[in-house]
């Protein structure tokens, strides 16, 4: 007996054909397309302005394959990290992340990650698979869930920063954006969300070419390119050059600034000419740069560099009037920080 399909692999367009073909009403396809993405359900019984045969019918035809908040960890401070589990039982996570004034949801696209930077603990294990656009959908509805309950108000923002590089899974993730800015979706603004990637050129000018509205961050942590290859065996493929080539591309199709993200690590790239790398970098794109405290995986090379070092990197992006945020890790206690998520629990 064959496997039945996914229903929310089907557009609106093929859910209203398959009424018209099982003899109903073309607009059956849109309540239940409305039950599917609006309200988030995850059962066919719960579609209660549909007749009970109507219902019967979905159920014998389609499943719905939402995730399953496995397991769920609060930091002390606030932090929640969701082990959720896919309808094939692999595990990825996603994280709430709050402040004073908004909660962002830290979202996963692959389950593992194939690029294999030295610092990151999901680089360690093996890129089993893409995820599909409902189910990095699923991951936002439960984390704005989690942020109502745990944080009195909606989820603010979205960053795609979680395990998996967002453009090797490219096209099902602008689906799931385009699901969640939706007014048929979740209606978020496209402005509030940030896709994050380690920068692959070819991928930077798709999404320049296709007018995407979102905000574009990139993991640089070097400016100089030997330094760069040693962390993220990606700048080989694409070196600085390029990326550059890319970004500029970028800023010149959408007019909206490059975030940098950039950690500092001891003995790695802590000098001030790692600094001056990077300003001549910034120089040459406009962009801003975030100053991300390192989260250890181990007792390896990767260690956060110094007080100091962070200080003369910010002494010397003002100097040059570049934007500049240092960010504190949050869910440190729980492995829910930068580069930390690998399926622990």
């Amino acid at each position: 007996m064959p496997s039945k399909k996914d229903i929310r692999a089907l557009s609106k367009e093929e859910l209203r054909h398959f009424f018209v073909e099982n003899g109903d009403k073309a607009f059956r396809g849109n309540q239940v397309y409305e039950w599917l993405w609006q309200k988030s359900t995850h059962s066919f019984d719960d579609m209660t302005n549909l007749s009970k045969e109507t219902r019967t019918m979905l159920e014998e035809n389609f499943v719905i394959n939402h995730i399953k908040v496995d397991q769920m960890q609060r930091s002390n401070d606030g932090t929640i990290k969701n082990a959720i589990k896919l309808h094939d039982n692999m595990i990825v996570e996603s994280v709430l992340i709050p402040t004073e004034t908004r909660t962002t949801a830290c979202v996963s696209s692959q389950v593992g990650c194939s690029l294999d930077c030295n610092f990151c603990a999901t680089a360690r294990l093996k890129r089993m698979r893409n995820l599909n656009p409902d189910e990095i959908y699923d991951q936002v509805v439960a984390i704005d869930k989690q942020s109502r309950v745990y944080h009195n108000h909606k989820l603010s923002n979205i960053v795609f920063m979680g395990m998996g590089e967002p453009l090797l899974n490219y096209k099902n993730v602008l689906d799931a954006i385009d699901k969640i800015t939706s007014d048929e979706g979740l209606g978020m603004s496209p402005k509030r969300i940030t896709l994050s990637t380690v920068g692959i050129p070819k991928m930077i000018k798709k999404l320049a070419d296709d007018e995407v509205k979102f905000n574009l961050a990139v993991s640089l942590h070097s400016a100089i390119d030997t330094t760069r290859s040693k962390m993220m065996p990606i700048n080989d493929k694409s070196n600085l050059a390029e990326l550059l080539a890319s970004l500029q591309y970028w800023y010149t199709k959408t007019n909206r600034k490059i975030t940098f993200e950039y950690v500092i690590w001891k003995g790695i790239n802590d000098s001030q000419n790692d600094a001056n790398a990077l300003v001549d970098y910034c120089k040459k794109i406009p962009s801003k740069v975030n100053l991300i405290e390192y989260n250890a995986i181990d007792d390896g090379e990767f260690q956060q560099a110094s007080a100091k070092a962070t200080e003369m990197y910010v002494r010397s992006l003002e100097a040059n009037h570049i934007i500049i945020n240092v960010r504190r890790s949050r869910g440190k206690d729980i492995d829910a920080a930068c580069g930390q998520l690998a399926n622990k629990s």
